[in-house]
């Protein structure tokens, strides 16, 4: 694994709405491989490879969960709102950089504990209790701090034993990994492919579904992470997918039912290539695998391939290494291939 890479990559700010920073990262480390790579309006990157009539998308959201600016208040604390979704319990004490018209240093504060009265220390934190301090006068944070400003959370991504943890794990994993996968894989002639670093899927799946509309993909694959919570505490029959055991296969989360013919196909190459492979079946949540497959018209074989990871939306996401290795092996095989899939099983012929 080429963990400075990684790290680079999981560093970089690059909130909802606000990608251009780990965008521009990706763009050059993609670019020597392919000369079709191209940003919409929206701000969507798209790596294409091969001519062939079957057109296949692979997307893997960039932007992070973080925080916008709402308010200065005139002892120069920054309100904020979330982007995306956040246990609130997490971002207390936090540090962040905020990146206003310099990019200032901070700290998550909130009332300390010794001053709460009783009934404010059992109820649950609300957006309103939290605040940022860049200790700075008021009147600086003001004019630094326009509202409307992008604040990211900052956390170095470490190497932890067989894991990785930092923030934003979610989903700068999979960028790194289709990175990688772009750099090895082997384009069966039959086959198109539109790789997609989407905007904007934290915050309702927004960069997606341009994208897919754009490109109307007979087959669809998403690349993100998975709850991991083999945890204490857990019971066995909760266990979404457990961190080392391999990549998971989607069957289905809140927004989406997997194509089960993609799904078995994806199963055979990882038996094949000895891939050690987990189902993950989620009762809520989603990714962008929803809008390559009905939001087009077309009606996509849609699946996604997710890295099981702890912690999810923390600032401390962990990962094992060993499951971000073979999900670049496994997607790669299942793109090199796509030839072998029945895309059409009745002989229908594919509507250019």
């Amino acid at each position: 694994m080429d963990l400075p890479l990684l790290q680079r990559i999981i560093e970089t700010p690059g909130v909802s709405g606000f990608e251009t920073e780990i965008r521009d990262i990706i763009k050059s480390e993609c670019e020597p491989f392919t000369d079709r790579i191209s940003t919409d309006a929206m701000g969507n990157l798209m790596v294409s490879m091969g001519s062939g009539k079957v057109r296949a998308m692979i997307a893997a959201h960039m932007d992070e969960i973080g925080l916008i600016s709402t308010y200065v208040d005139d002892q120069g604390f920054i309100r904020f709102h979330t982007l995306g979704g956040f246990d609130l319990k997490t971002l207390f004490t936090q540090r962040v950089r905020v990146l206003g018209k310099e990019t200032l240093p901070g700290v998550i504060g909130a009332k300390p504990t010794h001053v709460l009265k009783p009934e404010e220390k059992k109820k649950a934190p609300e957006i309103d209790d939290l605040f940022i301090d860049v200790g700075l006068p008021a009147e600086k944070v003001k004019a630094l701090v326009p509202t409307g400003t992008p604040i990211v959370r900052d956390r170095d991504c470490i190497k932890m034993g067989d894991f990785v943890t930092g923030k934003s794990l979610d989903n700068r994993l999979s960028v790194y990994t289709l990175i990688e996968v772009l750099k090895r894989v082997q384009l069966p002639d039959e086959v198109s492919l539109h790789a997609v670093f989407t905007v904007q899927e934290e915050v309702g799946l927004r960069g997606v579904r341009v994208a897919a509309e754009k490109i109307k993909p007979h087959i669809g694959l998403a690349m993100d992470i998975t709850v991991a919570n083999d945890i204490p505490g857990v019971p066995a029959q909760k266990k979404i997918t457990e961190a080392g055991k391999g990549p998971a296969i989607k069957i289905m989360d809140g927004s989406v039912i997997s194509s089960p013919g993609l799904v078995s196909f994806m199963e055979e190459i990882a038996k094949k290539e000895s891939i050690p492979v987990q189902r993950e079946l989620l009762t809520s949540g989603g990714t962008d695998t929803p809008a390559m497959q009905y939001l087009t018209g077309i009606g996509a074989y849609t699946g996604c391939i997710s890295i099981p990871t702890r912690y999810i939306h923390s600032t401390v996401e962990a990962a094992s290494i060993t499951d971000i290795e073979q999900t670049v092996t496994l997607t790669t095989s299942v793109l090199s291939a796509l030839d072998a899939f029945p895309l059409y099983q009745n002989d229908t012929p594919i509507n250019d």
